[in-house]
């Protein structure tokens, strides 16, 4: 009897919907007619916004809002693998973890070791810049951040567990997480309260091509960054203690 009025009221959301979609359609611009010059995008990032990758200028300036909504999924996304990831674990449970660690660690070949350990700086550095320099060069915060991410990957195959935990990494991530998302909506919400609408530039623009150049863009793409980093960084670790965990049954 309850999947009735279920089935009803499903039938009419999506009628409802499927209408608003229709609306929404008629409204667009016939296919293929042209909104602007094709280079319109080009001109307005780099002589107005002083952006010379028009690209990441795009992702945080034309289609800001556009990047928040991808920020947050990714987000809810890591928040919600950790959650299910550690739903059921006890005391017991992170104690059998660490020891498992340790065991993984000895078992790490001294080849992989000393490769991994060799790495890890060099790719810091790189995801560090990538992400700074995204509005000058190619890449941004989602790739340095990716980048970054890796270099804990590269600690994990260095077999350098034991030593990573002692700096809580679990909660070092978790507050990049968190921190990088905030900031991308404190910067959102200052571009309502400076200039009068959410994530407009209030920043100079500087010099194109300088690094301090471009307003909110360069910030922007750290701030993604920051959040990436923490959250492709937190489900690795949430997945490898798992692993660990039923290597261990």
């Amino acid at each position: 009897m309850r999947a009735r009025p279920r089935a009803v009221l499903a039938v009419l959301a999506l009628a409802g919907l499927a209408a608003l979609i229709a609306w929404a359609a008629g409204g667009l611009t016939p296919f293929g007619t042209p909104s602007g010059p094709a280079n319109g995008v080009v001109r307005t990032l780099v002589h107005e916004r002083h952006a010379a990758n028009t690209v990441n200028g795009v992702t945080y300036d034309l289609r800001g809002l556009d990047t928040l909504g991808e920020e947050l999924i990714l987000f809810v996304a890591a928040l919600g693998s950790a959650v299910l990831l550690r739903h059921g674990r006890g005391e017991q449970v992170d104690e059998r973890a660490d020891e498992e660690h340790e065991s993984a660690s000895a078992r790490t070949a001294d080849v992989l070791r000393a490769a991994g350990t060799a790495l890890v700086g060099p790719l810091v550095v790189l995801g560090v810049y990538v992400v700074v320099h995204g509005h000058l060069s190619p890449g941004g915060g989602f790739q340095g951040g990716v980048i970054l991410a890796a270099g804990l990957l590269l600690v994990y195959a260095a077999g350098q567990v034991v030593a990573l935990e002692r700096v809580e990494p679990t909660a070092l991530v978790e507050v990049a997480d968190a921190t990088g998302a905030l900031a991308y909506v404190l910067v959102a919400v200052g571009g309502l309260v400076f200039a009068a609408a959410a994530l407009e530039n209030f920043l100079p623009f500087g010099t194109t091509g300088n690094l301090l150049s471009a307003g909110t863009i360069p910030v922007l793409s750290v701030a993604v960054g920051v959040e990436v980093t923490g959250a492709v960084a937190l489900i690795l670790t949430e997945l490898l203690d798992q692993t660990l965990l039923r290597g261990g049954e």
